[in-house]
């Protein structure tokens, strides 16, 4: 038992290691009430992240588009110089919760939480997603995303008080880099 508990820790700690772990299981936060899908479609800049493991580029940005009973994700980076993109697939995991979708970028791979913790649809949303781990620790995914490449400061930082006030640590919340984006590659 002890072996395979030893094994399971060295081939997860690789996985998590540029995320965010934390001990206990994930936590609940409130989404964003009487969610509209329509009006979340579109392109959304990333401007804060927590560190995730595959986000290393920098523009980066998703396009939602429905697409009959699913959602069409279509998020791209700019890596070394060379724009990057990934298609998926969202859905609404429950009918009664519009804000808490799925999100997957293979058809192996089972679907992601991707919860609106909030948006005005207009300007900037708080998306989280959180990932449980044999119930012993969680792994946070936590972004600040604009219609916009740039958000003011203090939008920025009710964010992130948004996000403390639901119990989800973003001490190690990061700016993304939209800079020099609209360049030709």
């Amino acid at each position: 038992m002890k072996l395979s508990f030893v094994l399971v820790f060295a081939f997860i700690i690789p996985l998590i290691r540029a995320q965010v772990p934390h001990w206990g299981p994930c936590p609940e936060p409130a989404v964003q009430p009487a969610f509209t899908l329509k009006q979340f479609m579109g392109r959304w800049f990333e401007i804060a992240k927590l560190p995730a493991q595959f986000e290393k580029g920098r523009c980066i940005e998703t396009n939602f588009t429905l697409t009959g009973n699913s959602i069409r994700v279509v998020s791209s980076e700019i890596l070394k110089g060379e724009l990057r993109k990934i298609e998926g697939t969202g859905v609404i995991e429950d009918p009664k919760n519009p804000a808490k979708l799925g999100i997957t970028y293979s058809y192996v791979l089972p679907y992601s939480p991707y919860w609106i913790l909030s948006t005005d649809y207009v300007n900037s949303a708080l998306v989280y997603s959180c990932t449980d781990i044999l119930r012993l620790f969680h792994v946070d995914f936590a972004w600040i995303l604009s219609r916009t490449r740039t958000l003011p400061d203090a939008t920025i930082e009710t964010a992130r008080d948004t996000f403390a006030k639901n119990n989800i640590d973003v001490s190690r919340m990061i700016a993304s880099r939209q800079q020099g984006c609209d360049k030709t590659l």
